[in-house]
């Protein structure tokens, strides 16, 4: 039985939470989506799942170059606000990616910019990945976008402050046990508000460990979003593409 209140769906939900990041970078983002189609050459017959999808912009970008993608996101407001950009060839749906996915199979499943690692336990990271598995195509690809914990934690910022829409933000970033924690404190219309990230900070050997569970094997893993070789002391991300 999983809660039915998690820190990251009540955060994923709260309207602060896009605020605070609105500053992520879409050319950054578009540019990495375009490495992606080149490298797995997705055909317009693919069906490509966009797994924890937010508000959908990976999705209806892929989608307006030509691809038919399926968005899932735990968040409903998230869910909500992707939906006024469907189409034929474009859907939203609200899943937890713990659980079975129930629709059709996928030819390509990715998960983008840490979308994963948020769970409580080892069994839940395992289920997920199972489940994301299931949903494959037999020969299905899966890319999982994650941050490389060695080059986070040495550069961890302990405390910083952000000024965004006139919402002074204070953030402290700390390890606690297994996690990346980031505590978030903002005042707004006078009331007070606090918030929590936790990221597992999941070492490549636990990750191949899950993936070999859920029977996929690793084809390929890079470092950063240009897709270059993944090397453990010094690359940005960990990127790993893994077949069915």
């Amino acid at each position: 039985m999983l809660k039915t209140k998690e820190w990251f769906g009540e955060w994923f939900d709260s309207p602060y939470y896009h605020v605070l990041y609105k500053h992520r970078d879409d050319k950054e983002a578009k540019s990495f989506i375009d490495q992606l189609i080149r490298y797995f050459q997705f055909s317009a017959e693919d069906v490509i799942q966009d797994l924890a999808c937010g508000k959908g912009r990976h999705a209806i970008y892929l989608n307006k170059k030509g691809f038919n993608v399926v968005g899932l996101d735990l968040s409903s407001q998230n869910v909500t606000y992707a939906k006024q950009f469907e189409n034929e060839r474009l859907k939203f749906h609200v899943h937890d990616m713990r659980l079975p996915w129930h629709g059709e199979r996928f030819d390509f499943i990715l998960n983008l910019f840490t979308s994963f690692g948020y769970f409580e336990t080892k069994g839940e990271n395992q289920m997920a990945i199972t489940s994301i598995a299931d949903a494959l195509k037999p020969g299905g690809k899966l890319l999982i976008d994650f941050l490389n914990p060695f080059t986070v934690l040495n550069n961890l910022v302990p405390e910083e402050y952000k000024k965004i829409n006139g919402i002074d933000f204070q953030i402290k970033k700390s390890l606690v046990g297994e996690y990346i924690v980031k505590e978030i404190r903002f005042e707004h219309k006078g009331k007070l508000f606090e918030f929590q990230e936790k990221v597992k900070a999941i070492r490549r050997v636990k990750f191949m460990h899950y993936f070999k569970e859920a029977n996929l094997e690793l084809i390929d893993l890079f470092g950063d979003y240009r897709l270059n070789p993944y090397i453990a002391e010094k690359s940005e991300r960990m990127i790993f593409v893994l077949r069915k």
